[in-house]
């Protein structure tokens, strides 16, 4: 039965790695480094990294994208049973829509004093106004999260 469990684990998907790959994919397009994958069942729904420079948009932040993609291929306006695996903390705009989209877990790498809204900052899923908090796990890949975006950062200054 051991020997088993192991098996599946090690056949099982690295959502954060996902998630991480589509952080460089980003970084190489010129974006701030964060990705985010989007699953359901053991299944990725959505992968995307962040846009906002290239669609001059500020909303367009990786967890946006993957939320605003399952929900149109699920047809879905709740995301109930989905997790999210992002390489930073949210920030209070992506917060409030992972609980909006009733999302069931949120897994994220590293944690972002400035802009966080999870861990840091307002704790938007601890806010007696949140209608629905996600299960929450930081530090998922943290080191290969924040080493991205300390190495971009140091290549823009």
């Amino acid at each position: 039965m051991e020997r088993r469990a192991a098996v599946s684990s090690l056949n099982r998907p690295d959502f954060m790695n996902l998630a991480l790959a589509q952080a460089q994919l980003a970084a190489d397009r010129g974006e701030v480094p964060i990705g985010a994958v989007l699953v359901v069942s053991g299944e990725v729904v959505a992968e995307a990294g962040n846009r906002t420079r290239e669609t001059n948009d500020p909303t367009a932040h990786a967890e946006m994208l993957v939320i605003r993609e399952a929900a149109e291929r699920l047809s879905a306006e709740r995301l109930i049973g989905a997790d999210l695996y992002v390489t930073l903390e949210p920030c209070t705009m992506c917060a409030a829509a992972i609980s909006f989209a009733r999302i069931r877990r949120l897994y994220f790498g590293a944690a972002d004093e400035k802009g966080g809204a999870v861990t840091s900052g307002v704790r938007f899923f601890a806010s007696p106004t949140c209608h629905h908090a996600p299960e929450v796990y930081s530090g998922i890949g943290e080191t290969r999260s924040a080493d991205l975006l300390k190495a971009f950062f140091k290549e823009k200054r």
